[in-house]
């Protein structure tokens, strides 16, 4: 499967994840370079854009994102 187009820009792994970069390759093989369809992060960009996606959510967070998007609207 081919790298998720957000993993360039994506401030949480660049930036949040810098410190732990064990945990920050097992969740980008998991959510980058798997099927990014299952990252929360990725959903939220889909629908609502880049700048929405909000700093603290988590790739597994999946049950928070219907709150998100049901928010934005």
């Amino acid at each position: 499967m081919a790298e998720c187009e957000c993993l360039p820009g994506c401030v949480f792994f660049n930036d949040k994840m810098a410190s732990i970069p064990a945990t920050a390759e097992m969740m980008k093989k998991r959510y980058c370079l798997g099927d990014n369809s299952k990252c929360a992060r990725h959903m939220v960009k889909v629908e609502l854009g880049s700048q929405k996606v909000p700093g603290d959510l988590y790739p597994a967070q999946v049950d928070r994102v219907p709150g998100i998007l049901a928010a934005a609207r």
